[in-house]
């Protein structure tokens, strides 16, 4: 994404950066280390980030370890994605009361908006949440996770109002990714290590004799924003010292997932045994579901205090790894892990094409680090493919 007008800035620059987005009443949320992991939460300056850590993830096993340098961005993505920020896990959607008085008890509520029902209660829609909130340290793969989700959550027949309201308030700033861990596959997918579009900014890192942070504008808002920061021009060196640490991280990566026909592959092999072999290892924990960046299944749960006066309903993060979620009138359609895995796996990496014309994978790994039994859909995907291969090389030999 670099441009004739790129800029180069110092790692002061962040701090400026964080301080002018606060002044201006913006919530600056970015990666922090927390609980021996890197989370996302609100900061109010640099010194937040994990500055000198990096992650060392493998199927299902997850560590911080010093990098000894003062990077600060050295680390891939944990369990958190930007969904929890723009499709949160429990979202308001209304509030009812008996006695007449819309309800004010609760922060998505706004006292005077409801509308009687005609049966004696008062209905007060939630109001979405409209606070500006800049993103910092966005990586690639959660990028493309994001325009993933506006496909399904605003460009759709039913537009999530919330989601909506959300995204609209969003500044992204994007940090090409230098640092992946043994579970990530961007590179695969065609979602990364570096930023397309999709930002308002793109820094990527450089640790060499000068540590320093190549910035590109994505938007006439990212380049207002930059206007205010100490920075010099880029030069020839600083651009190629740039891409030469993204494309180190492409190479470490390498295509771990081939989807060359993987359309057709997984659609055509729907009872191939390899799922049985997953079935068994399987907990159904929906683990993969909760930390992939792109899934979108929701539930409603309704709630009345104990007089009944006052109900909520409330949109709440689901699973197509729970038994219910599949379940209609005259019972449920998918009863085993190994019906739950294959929907899961199928609708990832081929049904979500036909609905939304991508795959609905960025190549985070998140699904294989936090799967507890370490299960890894690029070796599921690669067993299915050989076995296919196999079979039609012994078919092609038998003619």
């Amino acid at each position: 994404m670099a441009t004739d007008t790129s800029s180069v800035l110092l790692p002061d620059a962040l701090e400026v950066i964080v301080q002018e987005l606060r002044g201006r009443g913006w919530r600056v949320v970015a990666p922090v280390r927390r609980n021996d992991a890197v989370v996302h939460d609100e900061i109010t300056s640099v010194t937040e980030l994990p500055i000198g850590w990096h992650d060392v993830q493998t199927p299902g096993s997850y560590r911080l370890e010093h990098r000894g340098d003062g990077a600060f961005f050295g680390y891939a993505v944990g369990p958190d994605s930007w969904k929890r920020e723009l499709f949160p896990p429990r979202a308001a959607l209304l509030s009812a009361r008996r006695d007449g008085r819309a309800s004010t008890d609760g922060p998505g509520d706004t006292a005077g908006t409801g509308t009687d029902d005609g049966a004696g209660f008062v209905v007060t829609p939630a109001v979405p949440d409209r606070r500006r909130s800049a993103f910092l340290g966005v990586r690639s793969c959660e990028v493309a996770a994001m325009e993933i989700q506006d496909r399904v959550l605003l460009h759709g027949h039913h537009v999530d109002e919330d989601y909506r309201a959300r995204r609209a308030q969003a500044f992204v700033i994007a940090v090409n990714c230098t640092a992946p861990a043994s579970t990530c596959f961007c590179a695969s997918t065609g979602t990364g290590p570096a930023v397309r579009a999709g930002a308002d900014l793109v820094l990527t890192e450089i640790l060499d004799d000068d540590h320093r942070f190549l910035a590109e504008v994505g938007t006439t808002e990212g380049a207002e924003l930059l206007d205010l920061v100490p920075r010099r021009p880029a030069e020839p060196a600083d651009v190629a010292a740039a891409a030469r640490a993204v494309q180190a991280a492409r190479h470490r990566m390498g295509v771990t997932l081939d989807t060359e026909g993987l359309h057709d592959l997984l659609l055509g092999n729907l009872e191939h045994p390899r799922l049985d072999d997953v079935a068994d290892r399987c907990l159904c924990c929906t683990n993969c579901t909760l930390a992939c960046p792109t899934c979108f299944c929701t539930t409603i749960e309704d709630a009345t205090d104990l007089s009944g006066d006052v109900a909520e309903r409330t949109r709440v993060w689901d699973s197509c790894f729970t038994l219910r979620y599949s379940e209609m009138h005259g019972g449920r359609t998918r009863t085993s892990a190994r019906a739950r895995y294959r929907q899961w796996l199928t609708h990832k990496l081929a049904t979500w094409v036909d609905q939304f014309g991508s795959l609905g994978c960025v190549g985070c790994g998140r699904c294989i680090t936090w799967c507890p039994v370490g299960i890894d859909l690029r070796a599921e995907v690669a067993a299915i493919r050989a076995d296919q291969e196999a079979g039609a090389g012994r078919e092609g030999a038998s003619r």
